[in-house]
């Protein structure tokens, strides 16, 4: 290995030494800057493997304790938290979401249960009428935007809701629990599993944040911004820029909002608990997250077909 490119740190089972090699040939290579990969199996931590540095200038290394941006894997940690709420009753996969949070029940979405929310299915992948940058993070400004919106495409129909999601099933846990997403989460699953994830971090966690590389949009959404009329941007570009762009996602402001579509930060040993857990019925060392027939219901297909978002 060359001086220039950073050494592997970290454990591997030798059953997994060729995942460490493809993680190495990243370094080699020069597609990464710096990551962390680890691995759960049968309750027990056979990968923990990082490299590289914390930022692009590639000043900071990478170390155990570095934490980063996880974008819509935190999807998946919000959803969580409604299957707690579900397996305690609290919540019905099958009620209308205004039993929850009445105001939601505006512009005819009186009718829309719960599990389309959890299966982007709300009609809401997008808010047509353009929000401040700040509004990103405004909770009440987002859930007020939400609940006061007619459904942008057909309530039932599925969508992907790409920063939506967040706000629709967090509002709703917070309607039922009395806590904010982030707190829910922190408290009934991070930290009883010991995992080192977060959804809004406070001011000692913000500091082990990597740093991100500026992100391009893709050029399919560069040309759906290029070809949109006169009066409006097309309904894939509001789905993912609206509030009115994506902000500087390495600031305090960003890290330390709860935006629980995307900007959940941990580190891959937290992702590997948490998953691990599922994989086994929905405990890990003694620490449930979900029941098994919890975990059995979450994964349940609920709708397929192709999603006319994402097909530009």
């Amino acid at each position: 290995m060359s001086r220039s490119t950073p050494q592997v740190q970290g454990t591997w089972d030798t059953r997994f030494a060729p995942l460490r090699d493809v993680f190495a040939e990243a370094f080699r290579s020069g597609s990464e800057i710096g990551a962390a990969v680890a691995v759960v199996l049968d309750g027990r931590l056979v990968v923990d493997l990082r490299a590289g540095h914390a930022d692009p200038a590639r000043t900071q290394p990478w170390t155990r304790d570095t934490i980063v941006h996880l974008y819509s894997v935190t999807k998946g940690m919000t959803a969580l938290c409604a299957h707690r709420l579900i397996e305690r009753g609290a919540l019905d996969l099958d009620a209308p979401v205004a039993r929850y949070w009445p105001a939601f029940a505006q512009q005819g979405k009186d009718a829309i249960p719960v599990r389309w929310l959890l299966s982007h299915r709300a009609g809401l992948p997008a808010l047509r009428e353009p929000l401040p940058a700040e509004a990103l993070y405004d909770w009440d400004a987002m859930c007020r935007a939400l609940a006061a919106a007619a459904p942008c495409v057909e309530p039932g129909a599925p969508v992907y809701h790409p920063m939506t999601f967040g706000w629709l099933v967090g509002e709703l846990v917070r309607c039922v629990d009395g806590r904010g997403v982030g707190r829910f989460f922190a408290e009934e699953i991070a930290q009883p599993l010991d995992a080192d994830l977060f959804i809004g971090l406070g001011p000692a966690e913000e500091k082990r944040a990597a740093d991100l590389t500026s992100l391009e949009p893709p050029a399919e959404l560069l040309a759906a911004f290029e070809a949109a009329p006169s009066d409006g941007l097309p309904l894939v570009a509001l789905a993912f820029v609206n509030p009115m762009g994506t902000g500087d996602h390495n600031s305090p402001q960003h890290r330390r909002a709860e935006i629980p579509a995307i900007n959940g930060h941990g580190d891959a040993r937290a992702l590997a608990r948490i998953y691990g857990a599922l994989a086994r019925g929905g405990t890990l060392g003694g620490v449930r997250v979900l029941a098994a027939e919890s975990v059995e219901r979450a994964r349940t297909l609920e709708v397929e077909g192709v999603d006319p978002l994402l097909e530009i």
